[in-house]
């Protein structure tokens, strides 16, 4: 075992660049198996940042140079945190060849990305899990859900003024033509979802050029039968309210058609231009049922529904968040209540953010967060900085992370006051997977 890299012998790593995108690629199905060949892989715009992206490369026996594994991050500098926004590095593509498990491998790539988000000064990182029970080791909290529906095709929804003063458009998406909508939409939805005076923790936007390339390709062969992407746009005084993609796919059946819509993210400024979008969405000819990829679990359209029962809900984990940078981290959110806590907070990764920290701040206001010289057995509330990562957000209650004995109170009435603090009015969701 290498000390410096934490990698066993024969590895080592190397920052890769775009001459290594096919072999990127190449180990990424070995991870990952797909029934897509690396020729049509090959073809697409690749997502990836690629001074973030590292490799462990090992030598074979016969003096050849291959990639067992690797990892990267997307640099995302306004990631919506409770009250404002945070440098995050989203961890992605970390994946280790069959050959190369069981070695390490894993665990060091993990301690490098942690220890280059602290020198880029990145206090966050964030994830979505391949397998739920991987990150949690390494101080990861699952901070936010998302919710699946298959809705009936015209399915019922509740009026709401001002939806009718929208005008609708149904086009191919193109990233020439809807590229900026889409992106200045989005990006507002994540400031002031539903016209709200607050934000949307988790809500990441596509930053990188490379994200938006990947993100507007359309290669057939990732269509599964299904139509090439469309867009409906909605609008209201001549300016965009919401947007939503999606494919349709239509199959005959004895009984007439059977189609399905796919819809793979619908965003919306306010509750009227989500009544427009949806109503068109759930309605289309041919269609049975309307089938969304990523919702908020407190989305409009879950109330708009006269009936949420019949749209089949399923919850699903979505983002995952790391403190990095403990202080920085608290102190750059805002709470929703008055708060004066102290933690001890355990964390075998990142020695710098254990010990016991003073979390002070007066709702929707200021925060500061400092080391304070008290036992870890005297604090207010002991967790680990797994539970902190799934409470940041505010879409996880530390009190009900105490009833696993996750949490453990010392001060009475400090858990229902950091609790309601923690919290926040809009749930914590990223639209997109990373």
């Amino acid at each position: 075992m290498d000390p410096a890299s934490g990698l066993p012998a024969g590895y080592r790593f190397r920052t890769l660049t775009a001459d290594d995108a096919r072999a990127a690629t190449q180990l990424d199905t070995w991870a990952f198996p797909t029934g897509v060949s690396l020729d049509e892989l090959d073809k697409l715009p690749s997502p990836l940042t690629w001074d973030r992206t590292v490799a462990v490369e090992v030598t074979r026996e016969d003096g050849a140079t291959s990639l067992a594994a690797m990892h990267s991050s997307y640099p995302f500098s306004r990631f919506e945190v409770p009250g404002g926004t945070l440098p995050t590095a989203g961890l992605t593509w970390v994946g280790v060849h069959p050959q190369h498990r069981r070695r390490g491998l894993a665990t060091a790539m993990i301690d490098r990305h942690l220890a280059r988000c602290r020198e880029r000064g990145e206090p966050l990182s964030a994830l979505f899990a391949a397998e739920y029970a991987i990150y949690g080791r390494f101080g990861y909290g699952k901070a936010a859900d998302d919710v699946r529906l298959t809705i009936p095709r015209g399915a019922r929804l509740r009026d709401v003024p001002g939806a009718a003063d929208h005008t609708v458009r149904i086009e191919d998406a193109d990233r020439d033509r809807h590229g900026v909508l889409v992106d200045a939409v989005h990006r507002a939805a994540g400031r002031a979802p539903g016209g709200l005076g607050v934000n949307r923790p988790g809500w990441a936007t596509r930053e990188s050029g490379e994200l938006q390339a990947h993100f507007w390709a359309d290669s057939p062969a990732f269509r599964g039968g299904q139509e090439s992407r469309r867009v409906v746009v909605v609008e209201r005084d001549g300016r965009p309210r919401g947007y939503a993609l999606l494919r349709r796919k239509l199959e005959w059946v004895p009984t007439g058609t059977n189609g399905t819509v796919s819809v793979s993210e619908a965003v919306a400024l306010d509750a009227a231009a989500a009544r427009a979008l949806w109503g068109v969405l759930v309605d289309l000819d041919l269609m049975t049922q309307t089938r969304t990829f990523i919702l908020a679990p407190d989305d409009a359209v879950l109330t708009l529904l006269e009936n949420p029962r019949a749209a089949a809900q399923q919850r699903v984990d979505n983002v995952w968040v790391r403190l990095v940078d403990l202080p920085v981290a608290l102190a750059g959110r805002q709470y929703a209540a008055d708060v004066d806590v102290t933690l001890a907070v355990r964390d075998v990764r990142l020695p710098d953010n254990a010990g016991v920290w003073r979390l002070r701040a007066t709702a929707f206001g200021p925060a500061s967060c400092e080391a304070v010289d008290v036992p870890p057995a005297e604090a207010d509330l002991a967790l680990d900085v797994r539970e902190l990562g799934a409470a940041y957000l505010g879409g996880t209650s530390l009190a009900v992370l105490a009833t696993a004995g996750l949490v453990d109170e010392r001060a009475p009435g400090a858990l229902a006051a950091a609790s309601t603090a923690f919290g926040w009015p809009v749930a914590p969701v990223c639209s997109w997977v990373f």
